[in-house]
């Protein structure tokens, strides 16, 4: 895949102003769209637009397949008839308490629940069940994914938000008796699910066709593992090393690396790639051809995974007793290619790649990436320099796992400062602008820097902090930053110059 010279940011729609505490596909997406098409930037890439489990992380989400409900603008339901002008306006005064640059996702996540259910029961009330557009939404998804998230979802609420492997014996087997049964019984919750879900693609694909009007595409985010809590573990088990108890003698992470000293030991299920394998990859093919239904480009999340996989005991509390395993490597690329054509992909290569993962992706012609911060080691051919970029490649200032660019900065040695300084040949006021201009003037085919930079928002604004389980995914932008037309229009400026727009 050969890809354009262009450039773009990445901002989470969480991550977008307005009532509610929390960002939606509504108008401030559209907002921001319009501010992407002044600042000349082909691409707004985002994070998975799952739903995310306890934390907010849209890396450990109940369903690969699903979206998150919590995006899903209420003013759309008030003008479809299904929310109040007042029930949406009391939502709104009840969130108004939470800062405007935070999301507080626990919170706000119980009272947008609430307000979507309000919205489904009124769906429900007029005869909506019958309506053709939602049931041929069902008609598509059900038999792939929709129908058993939805059953997950509403056992989990029934219970409390217990993980599936805490529930009843007879639901954690899947005993069809046990599902026949709470499938009547949760009947209208399994509908509230479902109709969420046909409005969370409804409100997506009105976004997407708004900014491909203004030159605005999409890159997203395939994560390799699925959450151990997840409906795709629950459903799916003959796919992942797990018992029949859900239990497991190893789970996937990263060992310790540049992000972290003891490694990152995420939980997540390992995938039995033998079973994955004798189904002919169908269940990633189906996956990745949802995701390529969301977004014109897609990262593949810890790429080196395909190749090797880091196995860490369950029983270990930290990723640095783990050993490599090897991945599915080619395969699983010629299997998607072979039923879905030339996937648009490109490969997060970071953190500890080895020859055999750059011989990978180099056979599957996909370009990798650089980020600026990892760059001023001392070493002049260090790869992620500028200068050492090769074309065929997607180079960021830093990405959602990264310190902002300003909280880099202030936050490295003088040493480094100095070789930062040296090698831009500049004084550090207005060195964020340098970096950035280097960036966008190098060779590299995309540049994106996270809407952190753009800015020149310190560390407390970061996105994620890896190897930390609270505190992460709520950074907001305010009103008055996506306003302010100056900041995107010399973006722009510098866009137009380094031939990008």
């Amino acid at each position: 895949m050969k890809l354009e010279r262009s450039a773009g940011i990445i901002l989470h729609p969480t991550s977008l102003p307005g009532p509610g505490g929390v960002g939606t596909l509504g108008n401030p997406a559209r907002s921001f769209v319009d501010r992407l098409a002044i600042a000349k930037q082909r691409w707004w890439q985002i994070l998975p637009l799952n739903p995310p489990g306890h934390g907010g992380s849209p890396y450990s989400a109940t369903s690969a397949f699903a979206g998150n409900p919590i995006l899903l603008d209420p003013h759309d339901f008030v003008a479809r008839g299904w929310l109040t002008d007042a029930d949406n306006k009391e939502f709104e005064a009840e969130c108004e308490k939470f800062p405007h640059n935070r999301y507080e996702v626990d919170q706000v996540t119980t009272r947008k629940h609430r307000l979507l259910t309000t919205a489904a029961e009124n769906w429900r009330a007029e005869g909506g069940a019958k309506n053709k557009e939602f049931n041929a939404f069902c008609d598509e998804h059900d038999h792939r994914w929709l129908d058993d998230f939805a059953l997950y979802t509403a056992l989990k609420d029934a219970h409390d938000g217990e993980s599936w492997r805490a529930w009843p014996k007879e639901l954690v087997r899947r005993d069809d008796d046990a599902l026949k049964k709470v499938r009547d019984e949760l009947s209208d919750a399994i509908s509230t699910v479902k109709f969420l879900q046909w409005q969370f693609f409804e409100q997506w694909a009105a976004l997407r066709e708004y900014a491909a009007k203004q030159g605005v595409t999409f890159l997203g985010d395939l994560p390799i593992f699925v959450a151990m809590d997840s409906a795709d573990a629950w459903a799916n088990r003959r796919l992942f090393a797990l018992q029949e108890d859900g239990s497991a003698e190893a789970v996937a992470g990263v060992p310790p690396d540049y992000f972290s000293e003891t490694g990152q030991r995420w939980g997540n299920p390992l995938y039995d790639w033998d079973a994955v394998a004798s189904e002919g990859y169908q269940w990633w093919i189906d996956r990745v051809q949802q995701v390529c239904r969301t977004v014109d480009l897609v990262r593949v999340d810890h790429f080196r995974g395909f190749e090797s996989y880091w196995r860490i005991p369950a029983d270990e509390e930290t990723a640095i007793n783990g050993r490599w395993e090897k991945g599915p490597g080619d395969e699983i690329f010629e299997a998607i290619r072979e039923q879905l054509g030339a996937v648009p992909f490109i490969a997060e290569d970071l953190g500890i790649i080895t020859d055999e993962v750059r011989e990978l992706r180099d056979r599957q012609n996909l370009p990798g990436m650089k980020v600026l911060h990892f760059a001023f080691d001392g070493d002049p051919e260090h790869p992620f320099l500028p200068r050492n970029y090769p074309e065929h490649c997607v180079a960021y200032t830093g990405t959602h796992d990264n310190d902002t660019t300003m909280g880099w900065y202030h936050s490295i040695p003088e040493e480094e400062r100095h070789r930062v300084r040296s090698y831009l040949s500049h004084p550090d006021k207005g060195i964020l602008g340098a970096l950035i201009g280097a960036l966008w003037k190098s060779r590299a085919a995309m540049t994106i820097i996270p809407a952190q930079d753009l800015f020149g928002l310190g560390s407390e604004f970061r996105m994620n902090r890896p190897g930390m389980a609270d505190e992460n995914w709520n950074w907001r932008m305010t009103w008055e930053e996506l306003n302010a037309e100056p900041i995107f229009q010399r973006l722009g400026q510098l866009t137009v110059d380094a031939n990008r727009a």
